[in-house]
């Protein structure tokens, strides 16, 4: 059987006004991720599918992260706030274009899931024109109650105009619907604004559909996944929900985290098997640790890939661009940044390597720094395998430690050193000397850049 065909038109042109913030509501994170982005990725995508985002009114940055996670995405803009209905709508023309199943979805609910989206289509391959998602609300109050009949629904009461009968009802509108496509615009486009506010509510559909004779029906869920999130409050309780979700997940995999309420996950931390997480580590997006790793206790990990058996912290920050071999070992106190240390490489304590590419089973000392930032530009230090470099020793950038060189304590080095070589230079003078001359070189060069 031919698979359907599906648009989602996901709502994101709302102002969130009440999160007092400069930044668009959608784009506000949780685990690590925009709210939008959480939607995106949990709505249909491949072969027949299609995706459209709603945003606002000079909210370009919406549109921007809509299609860096999904290239897909169609972004249509709502220069009027008139309801729901009219912001299904601003899409028009790609549900015109038709498909099998549309399904409408809000940008501020990260919880909602693929599975939930699926059921909510299973009904119109059975001939059903709407399904509305609705949950259970422990007080229902100021919700939209769903009244059914004979397991269809027959309308959507808001609080405000339900009988006191209705608001004994505790299934509530989740606002996510699903619409037969070849009938989706007409159903919509028929709802009005005869209201108080004037405004176009998706509400209404259901009404509708009834007085078309056509079938309407509920599909359950729980309160937590269609949490909207409205407020600063509401953000910070989705992400507690959303931290109790994927630290189950990692336990499931086979992680072991000692005290997993302590530990904070990005929705995209990947894990390998045999994985240790001591308690208190942060883990923001774009990590991977791989089987046997090790993450002690106060480690912060960002944009990193940590090797087999790896082991790092405690009280180790690793910044984007990290790249951890086999067997490495980051220790306490440690910061790397846009740095990739090979296979073996132990940097134990009191340093931090930016900017460098270190090579197998090098040592660097306690207190190493790789001076990478002359105050204009930044620059690479190569640091060959077996090297070993002593105790509070500084690496100007650029430079080249070989394979096997030997750096004394408390160095500062400013020239190559070849492969094998031992470089025990610390004098004052060279180090006033080369800093000075480094220092008029980068100046030049960066003012030459600037006048390209």
């Amino acid at each position: 059987m031919t698979a359907r065909t599906s648009l989602t038109v996901v709502l994101a042109a709302g102002e969130g006004t009440r999160m007092r913030s400069s930044l668009p509501k959608v784009l506000h994170p949780v685990a690590g991720q925009a709210l939008l982005s959480h939607v995106l990725n949990a709505a249909a995508s491949g072969e027949g599918s299609q995706l459209a985002v709603v945003i606002g009114p000079d909210h370009e940055a919406v549109a921007a992260e809509a299609r860096r996670v999904r290239p897909d995405a169609q972004a249509f803009v709502q220069r009027e706030r008139l309801g729901t209905a009219h912001a299904v709508l601003a899409a028009r023309e790609a549900i015109a274009r038709g498909v099998d199943d549309l399904l409408v979805a809000f940008g501020d609910t990260p919880l909602i899931s693929a599975e939930t989206f699926a059921r909510m289509r299973a009904p119109l391959r059975e001939g059903a024109a709407l399904a509305v998602l609705g949950f259970h609300a422990a007080d229902p109050t100021g919700y939209g109650r769903l009244v059914t009949e004979n397991g269809k629904l027959v309308a959507i009461r808001e609080h405000a105009d339900a009988s006191a009968e209705e608001r004994k009802i505790t299934l509530c509108n989740a606002g996510v619907m699903a619409f037969d496509g070849s009938k989706a615009l007409a159903i919509i486009e028929k709802i009005g604004n005869a209201n108080a506010k004037g405004e176009f509510y998706l509400t209404d559909a259901v009404t509708i559909v009834r007085e078309m004779g056509l079938e309407a029906v509920v599909i359950e869920t729980s309160e937590d996944e269609v949490r909207g999130i409205n407020t600063k409050a509401q953000l910070a309780e989705a992400e507690a929900v959303m931290q109790a979700r994927l630290r189950k997940q990692a336990l499931d995999a086979g992680v072991t985290l000692i005290a997993p309420d302590t530990v904070h996950l990005a929705a995209d931390t990947k894990f390998g098997k045999d994985v240790v997480i001591e308690p208190f580590v942060v883990i923001g997006p774009g990590v991977s640790i791989d089987d046997g790793a090790v993450i002690h206790s106060f480690s912060h990990l960002v944009e990193a890939s940590i090797g087999k058996k790896v082991s790092v912290g405690p009280y180790a920050r690793l910044r984007p661009g990290t790249s951890l071999g086999d067997g490495a070992r980051i220790g306490n106190f440690v910061e790397t940044k846009a740095a990739t240390l090979e296979a073996g490489v132990k940097v134990n304590h009191l340093s931090y390597i930016g900017d460098a590419h270190v090579g197998a089973n090098s040592n660097l000392g306690a207190g190493t720094i790789t001076c990478n930032y002359d105050g204009f530009l930044k620059h690479k230090t190569l640091i060959g395998e077996g090297a070993f470099v002593g105790t509070n020793s500084s690496l100007v950038a650029p430079v080249t430690i070989g394979k096997g060189a030997y750096i004394g304590s408390g160095s500062v080095i400013t020239k190559d050193v070849p492969d094998d070589a031992m470089s025990l230079e610390r004098s004052e003078q060279s180090i006033r000397e080369g800093g000075a001359a480094r220092y008029r070189a980068a100046k030049l060069k960066a003012k030459a850049a600037k006048g390209k």
